[in-house]
């Protein structure tokens, strides 16, 4: 336990410390970002040029920001970029003019009915600008001539993302993705990209991995388009993926969102995963709106990669607004997710195939100290169930998450009773 509130204290510490950032689909922010999760984990940071084809999309324009506010006719300021960067709607254009209150209006954002809170608007793909201010702000202003002010650029650049490939044994691939293009707000994306980088900095130290494991923090949408279009050639080797996003929020259950095809390994391995740890868990089918995995997942790819989350994106007043912040995210919730991520990996690197080598009615397990008279656990503390199903299922056919599927008992149970089998030669790899 206390290793988990230490998990959860360090990711909401790191979250904390990328807060204040102003990131968008490219720019600066998006790669002071990247330095902080580089001085974590050997990240190589990738920058594509604008205006680069990328299927049916170009890169765009690179934005950045200095400096923004809206000031009335006595020189008092309304609203600072400064004091949240979320006042600005992102891929604002450069303006610095004098305006109505009804011309300033048409270019305001808020949330009537969350009149406290600061709305995220973003115009990525049209050259407007704008201000997002709490509704009670906005009801407050008075017929004034007032002054904007936006010091940003929008210019040739590039789109910058972070990638980081672990090597293991096989060429077949983990794919681990979230999402960095969001500014100050915390479950909706810091959690993934902080749960994340704690994921890859514990596998980083282990010596040997069955798989090979590429994260990537990428901005949305735009982002997974420009991975795919420039890496055609590695995404056969992807044989599960999770899209990360929404990890640290109070609520109590897990959410997972099913892959393109709804019966990949993925699909099989998480709903199991969430079934054998403590809380209650939803799975939902796979529909083309959301995060990224609806471009992992389109037709010409169909990839084997879900979407993992707590609350899910919208379902969760805080989406998208100014109570989006560090106080909403709980360590705890952090370090539980962290070790739902944990399980899914467990199944992922142990779930094989056998064979048993005595498949003539059961072995005499007593002789082999793997039977108990009074049954559960014998003297080598192998749950005496799990033998039995693993046993029986061990005919080449039948992975160990499919004996598990089909015993109900925990995954871990099963692989542990087919190491202890293996040990005393009742079963052997399958071919």
């Amino acid at each position: 336990m206390s290793r988990n509130r230490d998990y959860g204290k360090s990711m909401h510490q790191l979250i904390g410390e990328m807060y204040p950032i102003c990131r968008s689909i490219t720019g600066n922010g998006v790669r002071e970002t990247l330095e902080i999760i580089r001085s974590r984990i050997p990240l190589e940071v990738v920058e594509i040029p604008t205006g680069e084809k990328v299927f049916d999309w170009q890169v765009p324009k690179e934005w950045n920001i200095n400096e923004a506010w809206i000031k009335d006719s006595a020189g008092r300021k309304i609203v600072d970029f400064a004091d949240l960067n979320l006042h600005v709607m992102s891929y604002s254009i450069p303006v610095n003019k004098k305006v109505t209150l009804s011309e300033l209006k048409k270019h305001l954002f808020s949330l009537p009915e969350q009149p406290g809170l600061v709305p995220h608007k973003t115009s990525y793909f049209s050259e407007h600008w704008g201000f997002c201010m709490t509704h009670n702000q906005l009801k407050a202003l008075e017929e004034d001539t007032y002054h904007v002010y936006i010091d940003s650029s929008l210019k040739e650049g590039s789109l910058t993302y972070g990638e980081l490939f672990i090597e293991g044994e096989t060429r077949e691939e983990v794919l681990i993705s979230t999402h960095t293009c969001h500014p100050s707000l915390c479950n909706d994306n810091l959690s993934g990209i902080s749960i994340a980088v704690h994921l890859a900095e514990q596998l980083l130290k282990q010596y040997q991995l069955r798989y090979s494991y590429r994260f990537l923090f990428i901005p949305a949408t735009i982002g997974a388009i420009t991975w795919l279009a420039k890496n055609e050639k590695v995404v056969d080797k992807i044989k599960y993926g999770l899209i990360l996003s929404c990890l640290g929020d109070p609520g109590r259950s897990m959410t997972f969102k099913k892959s393109r095809s709804g019966e990949a390994d993925i699909d099989r391995i998480v709903e199991k995963a969430l079934s054998d740890t403590k809380g209650p868990y939803e799975i939902r089918e796979f529909e083309p709106v959301g995060y990224d995995e609806r471009q992992f997942c389109s037709p010409g790819f169909n990839l084997p990669v879900g979407l993992l989350m707590r609350t899910p994106y919208g379902e969760f007043p805080e989406y998208h607004t100014s109570a989006d912040n560090p106080d909403f995210v709980r360590p705890e919730s952090l370090a539980d997710s962290l070790s739902k991520l944990e399980e899914i990996l467990y199944i992922i690197e142990h779930n094989d195939s056998y064979l048993n080598q005595n498949p003539r009615c059961e072995p005499f397990l007593g002789k082999r100290g793997l039977y108990s008279l009074s049954g559960g656990k014998n003297k080598t503390n192998i749950d005496q169930e799990a033998v039995l199903w693993t046993l029986n299922y061990s005919d080449g056919e039948h992975s160990l998450l499919d004996i598990s599927r089909k015993s109900g008992l925990s995954f871990r149970n099963i692989a542990r009773a087919a190491e202890a089998l293996m040990q005393i030669d009742l079963l052997k790899p399958a071919e």
